[in-house]
């Protein structure tokens, strides 16, 4: 199987799973606040849809895509404007959304360059980027539901796209990018482990592949984590490490005392 078809069925597998927690929803329920402060479950949804729609865009035409960034505010200001549509209507919009999604990105080449609201990016990390999207706001609306999921293979692809960002990381907040070399060796699901980075770096984080995607896509302070930190560039990283595009992140309160 090639890049672009793994990362498609894994997409899918994704959309699957999240869709599994919203199908027995009632109206009521989409109105349940998520970890993401002022958001409700309904936000978390309109969020994705209306990404989705972005990248079909960005994907087809570039230019329009890019044209558009001008008139782009906030991702709090789409979640206002979407707050008037019934969640018949915005489970369709989202369902409607992924489909066109699927289809645009599987006529990519997985080398093929395409904008976005951070650095462009090959098709192969787009897909990723919109796997990691999936997985974080699905991460949200199981939070909001009290429903514990279990990590699959699946979060190899969100592990890359963190430890990839690390640079962004920085430079999105107007840092220098660190010299020293970090790497990362996580235990899957499976019992394997899933490294990356050079041996014998500056810094190493070491613990669950599922802690490492939870602090990366700032679904939980870095505190609330088992994670292993050794050597200050390792520390200095994740304390503000950022796996998707935009503005800094506000991250999440520690929980634990």
């Amino acid at each position: 199987m090639d890049l672009m078809a793994e990362l498609l069925d894994d997409l899918r597998a994704e959309t699957a799973s999240l869709e599994a927690l919203l199908d027995p929803l009632g109206d009521e329920d989409w109105e349940r606040p998520t970890p993401a402060e002022g958001w409700a479950i309904r936000d978390q949804v309109s969020h994705l849809a209306w990404f989705d729609d972005a990248a079909v865009r960005a994907a087809t035409d570039p230019g329009g895509f890019q044209a558009s960034l001008a008139g782009f505010t906030s991702v709090d200001d789409l979640a206002l404007e979407a707050r008037g549509m019934p969640p018949a209507e915005l489970r369709a919009w989202f369902r409607a959304a992924r489909s066109r999604s699927l289809e645009v990105f599987a006529a990519l080449d997985a080398r093929e360059r395409v904008p976005w609201f951070g650095p462009a990016m090959s098709a192969a990390s787009f897909v990723t980027a919109r796997l990691m999207e999936t997985w974080a706001h699905g991460q949200d609306v199981a939070d909001a539901l009290g429903v514990t999921r279990e990590p699959t293979a699946r979060l190899r692809h969100v592990a890359m796209m963190g430890f990839r960002a690390r640079p962004y990381s920085f430079a999105v907040r107007g840092l220098p990018v660190p010299a020293e070399t970090v790497r990362a060796e996580l235990a899957m699901p499976d019992g394997t482990t899933w490294t990356a980075g050079p041996e014998g770096a500056d810094g190493l984080v070491r613990g669950t592949v599922l802690d490492f995607c939870l602090a990366v896509t700032q679904r939980v302070h870095l505190s609330d984590t088992a994670l292993e930190l050794t050597g200050e560039p390792a520390r200095a990283w994740m304390e503000i490490a950022q796996a998707f595009a935009g503005p800094p992140g506000k991250g999440r309160a520690p929980r634990s005392g």
